[in-house]
Formats: structure tokens, sequence, C-alpha cells
């Protein structure tokens, strides 16, 4: 039987109550709950519990913005599993202090996604695991993650029946690109092109049903290419609606995609609470030759 592992609840009062059930059904135990003006005290919390559960939608942004440097400094030092349900209003700001790979960013999702959530924070990071974990171990952590998540999704997607999630389209994401008037880097493609890859990848779902072809990976992939050819910035709530899926699944990817080295996250030097995401460079290389290899076989994007 799998121990209970402990958690620290970051919540205000008033929204306490669906995160406290969500812990307990993951098999958790809540050892401290602080509110968001508690947040300089959280570092005296008996060291912090290997899971960290934070509450952030209907929080006031300037509450946000004070706290968020504090639990991301706490990630920094102790590492702990970080689950943070936000709306996805606060993607931006969120995102731009705590993505990496110890963070579940949930947005807009319901009690069964959250539950699965804490299941796998309390299974990835039970007391002292971090300590005795080896690169292996790591990389077998980390398709532990992945598959419950996928199986959570699942889950989630038969009970809905394909009702609509809450918040309702992708049109909730603000579309946040940006120009910043630079003369794009020599291109081996028409950004045009890439641009209209992506159109004919959507219009399959428009005449086929969503959620058929989900390629989250390669969606944000084209289109943090064609951005960078048109030398613009892509904000990470711009980049989940280019993921085509839910926001939660594609913070999900975005993490993976950024450990595996292909993104990089570029913080915003005039506003802190929003950063953008750019191809590395071996991502950005690694698209070039694909792209010249597909020019050479006269093949179309796909």
């Amino acid at each position: 039987m799998r121990e209970t592992f402990d958690t620290v609840l970051v919540a205000d009062p008033g929204g306490r109550a669906a995160m406290e059930e969500a812990i307990i059904l993951a098999g958790g135990r809540i050892v401290d709950r602080l509110g968001w003006h508690e947040l300089a005290t959280l570092d005296d919390r008996q060291g912090i519990a290997p899971v960290l559960a934070v509450l952030a939608e209907g929080v006031r942004d300037d509450v946000i913005e004070a706290g968020l440097p504090l639990i991301a400094d706490v990630a920094a030092r102790l590492a702990p599993q970080i689950v943070v349900t936000l709306h996805h209003r606060q993607i931006d700001s969120i995102a731009a202090a705590l993505l990496g790979p110890t963070v579940h960013l949930l947005c807009d999702e319901g009690t069964a996604r959250l539950v699965a959530a804490l299941t796998v924070a309390g299974l990835v990071a039970p007391a002292g695991l971090h300590d005795r974990v080896g690169e292996a171990g790591e990389d077998e952590l980390r398709r532990l993650r992945d598959e419950i998540g996928r199986i959570a999704e699942l889950l989630v997607r038969l009970a809905e029946r394909g009702e609509p999630r809450p918040g309702g389209d992708e049109g909730n994401v603000a579309d946040r690109r940006m120009s910043f008037g630079f003369e794009p880097p020599a291109a081996a493609i028409d950004p045009q092109l890439v641009r209209q890859a992506i159109r004919t990848r959507r219009l399959r779902d428009s005449f086929l049903g969503d959620g058929l072809f989900e390629d989250p990976a390669w969606d944000m992939l084209l289109d943090l290419y064609a951005a960078q050819l048109e030398g613009q910035r892509v904000s990470v709530s711009s980049l989940c609606i280019a993921a085509a899926v839910a926001p939660t699944t594609a913070l999900r990817w975005i993490t993976r995609l950024t450990e595996a080295g292909l993104f990089q996250r570029q913080p915003d030097a005039t506003d802190r609470r929003r950063a953008f995401m750019a191809l590395s460079s071996r991502g950005l290389a690694g698209m070039d030759a694909y792209m010249a290899a597909v020019r050479r076989a006269g093949l179309p994007i796909a």
C-alpha cells in the first residue's frame, strides 16, 4: 500500500475546501495551510513538505505577483513537487515564475484531473526520494508522470462525454504574440508556408472532429518556427493556443520540450510577470534541417 505523502496547502480560506478534498482523495495528508498573505513564512514551515499544493484561481493579480517569487525560490532550493490550479488568464504570469519539471500547472480543470496531478506528485516525491533518485530514476519518474497524465486526460474526456470544457474554447486564452520590429533571420523557407501548414492541420479538426489528430509538440514547433522567421515573440498563453489542446496539456508539453532542449524560456525584460517561449539553438537547427530536407524532397510541410 502506498504511503501517504505530506502536503502544504497554499490557498486563501474561502477556496480551500475543494483542494483539501482532492489532496485527501489522492492519498495526501495536509500538514500545513497558508494563505497567500502568509507566504513570507513558507520557509519556516517544517522545511517544506514534498508536495506543495497551490490554489491561484480567484487570487488578485497583485497578490499573485508578490507571492510567486517566494514559491519559485522554494522550488529552486528545495525541489518539492508543486501542483498549481490556475485560471487561463493567469497562464503568462504563473508560467513566467514556475514553469519547470517539478511543477504541474492545471488550467481551468476539474476535480478528477486535480486528484490525478496530486497523485503523480505524491508518487514522484515521497519524503527523501529526491535525494536518492539518479538520472535513470528521474527518466522513469518522468515517464510515469506523463503516462498518468495521459490516463487522467482520457478519464476526464470519457466523463465529460464531449461537454464543453470549463472556460470555453481556445479563444479564452489571450493571444499575446508580439512583433519587435527587427529583421527576421535568413529563412530557409517562407514563414507563410509554415502558417499554411498550420491552417491545414486545423482544417482536419473542422471536418473530422476535435481531438482526433492532436500533436501538440509538432504544432508548437511549427508555430515557434514561423514566429522566429517572422521576427516575433510568442507568449506562453499564445503557444497554448497553437498547441490546439487543453491548456493544461499544452503547459505539460511546453515543460517537456523545454527539458528536451528544444524550447527556451525568455523573460520579458519590461514585465517580469510574463515570459516568452522560443526555439533553442538546437530546436531552430533541427527545424531548419527538416525544412531543407522537405524542400529537397519536393514534399509539403506536414
